[in-house]
């Protein structure tokens, strides 16, 4: 993941994550049989003129399959699963979108791993936030999510979690390792990949040229929301959005 060119100063993911590319199939084919004449009927007069020459049966002509959209087309992110519910203020088509983020509760761990073990040890510490819920009760409001807080060479640090509709009373944490805390707030821009996790640098790359082409500043932050379960990291029904902080 290029993060520092999107100024996060996350310079570690550029070398571990590779290739993305969205395929788009368009299928379908009309086809009509050409209708026949019926036999004329046969004459009994002798003197009957032949019958007449009938025209040509009109051909029915496929309609053409729509144009497939470039293969490496950034999507445009939908409107469901948004981390504190934020709502959509400007769609900018295929290559992002403008949201507020609003503040929520977040049960969490905070966690560190290696550049090509980062999506498993985001899988295990979502695992072990989930255990703790359960034994307190709690439910997730959303899809998990994992904050990127810094990052260097080897690896990064995160906080990945789920979101919850309210804090549990009296409690900053549900165990030693699962802290209570708040969802990132604010401005963002929210961008889709889908595809395994070891392509996920090319979105990156797309989220990079987006910013420096519109000169949008970045907040050294950003969020990955994992929009289904996928344990797999080289599954490529995998959808994550990318949520982008601003200044």
């Amino acid at each position: 993941m290029p993060r520092k060119r999107i100024r996060l100063s996350f310079v570690g993911l550029l070398a571990a994550l590779t290739a993305f590319g969205l395929p788009a199939v368009a299928w379908g084919e009309d086809s009509a049989p050409t209708a026949q004449s019926p036999p004329a009927p046969a004459s009994q007069a002798p003197t009957a003129p032949a019958s007449p020459v009938q025209p040509p049966a009109a051909q029915t002509q496929s309609a053409p399959a729509p144009a497939a959209p470039a293969a490496n087309a950034l999507p445009s992110a939908p409107e469901a699963a948004k981390p504190g519910e934020p709502a959509p203020q400007q769609s900018e088509g295929s290559t992002g979108e403008t949201v507020e983020m609003a503040a929520r509760p977040f049960a969490y761990i905070e966690g560190k791993a290696d550049r090509d073990e980062i999506y498993g040890a985001i899988l295990g510490s979502l695992g072990l936030v989930k255990r703790e819920m359960d034994k307190a009760g709690l439910k997730p409001s959303g899809r998990p999510l994992a904050v990127f807080v810094e990052s260097d060479d080897t690896g990064f640090r995160y906080h990945a979690g789920f979101p919850l509709e309210a804090a549990p009373p009296d409690k900053a944490s549900l165990s030693d390792a699962v802290k209570i805390g708040q969802t990132p707030s604010g401005k963002a821009m929210r961008f889709q990949h889908i595809g395994s996790y070891a392509d996920i640098d090319a979105t990156y790359d797309a989220v990079t040229a987006y910013l420096d082409e519109k000169g949008i500043d970045a907040q050294d932050s950003f969020i990955e929301e994992y929009v289904n379960d996928v344990k797999d990291p080289d599954d490529p029904a995998l959808e994550v959005n990318i949520y982008v902080l601003l200044k």
